[in-house]
């Protein structure tokens, strides 16, 4: 397993799920953690949590003059941005005739726009090193749609083109650009989710069962790590066997 010793991660939306449980990973690893959240209390006590070797900064990705501010702090506090996992995001549910504007925009403006800033503003500092990895984190619904999901999916599926042109623009600077596409994870995400729908997935799994976010944050570190050196480009499935 690599060792991230002296590297320096930032993880967006690490207060919870994914995010939160990657951060853990990552540290565990020998990194240096900033998590971001748009509570700046959450965020304090999810850092103190993960220990000495995380703190937390107050973010809401969709202020792009505040993503850029808070890279630049981080690059100048600790020297380097070697790490950015793109955990933030928003899961709004609707059917397309009962869309509106408001939803579309939000989700929009936080999944896809958000995530862009961040790896601009990661990328840069990454730059300066000639090294650096980045994980986006899209969906399975990205990949196959779903009914009531449509700006969502549309969200993930734009990041996963974002991770292979980003690859393509970055490689040449030593920076590795991947994402993830988690299948049904047991987090906050899915808590509205009812027995019987959690039930059919699992049906529909190869594996039998729904993933944990320690799972999606192993992948995420391997991705991230050295071990993966000569990946990038990647869209990593993360299912359990649901889309075969």
């Amino acid at each position: 397993m690599s060792s991230f010793d002296g590297r320096v991660a930032v993880v967006t939306g690490g207060t919870r799920g994914i995010g939160f449980a990657t951060a853990a990973a990552l540290a565990s690893s020998g990194a240096t953690v900033v998590i971001t959240g748009r509570d700046a209390g959450v965020v304090a006590e999810r850092a103190a949590e993960l220990g000495s070797r995380v703190s937390g900064v107050a973010l809401d990705v969709t202020d792009s003059a505040a993503v850029k501010d808070v890279f630049k702090a981080v690059a100048k506090e600790h020297g380097r941005i070697d790490v950015l996992v793109a955990s933030a995001g928003v899961l709004e549910g609707g059917l397309i005739g009962m869309l509106t504007d408001d939803h579309v925009g939000t989700t929009l403006a936080t999944n896809v726009a958000g995530t862009i800033a961040c790896v601009q503003a990661a990328a840069r500092a990454m730059m300066r090193k000639r090294s650096g990895s980045i994980v986006l984190l899209g969906s399975i619904v990205g990949e196959r749609g779903n009914a009531g999901q449509t700006v969502y999916a549309a969200s993930k599926a734009a990041l996963s083109a974002t991770a292979k042109s980003a690859a393509k623009e970055l490689g040449r600077h030593g920076i590795r650009v991947n994402a993830v596409a988690p299948g049904v994870i047991r987090t906050d995400l899915i808590a509205e989710q009812s027995d019987e729908v959690l039930a059919k997935v699992q049906a529909d799994t190869a594996l039998g069962r729904l993933g944990t976010p320690e799972e999606v944050a192993a992948v995420i570190r391997f991705l991230v790590g050295d071990d993966a050196s000569f990946v990038t480009g990647q869209v990593l499935g993360i299912d359990g066997g649901l889309v075969l």
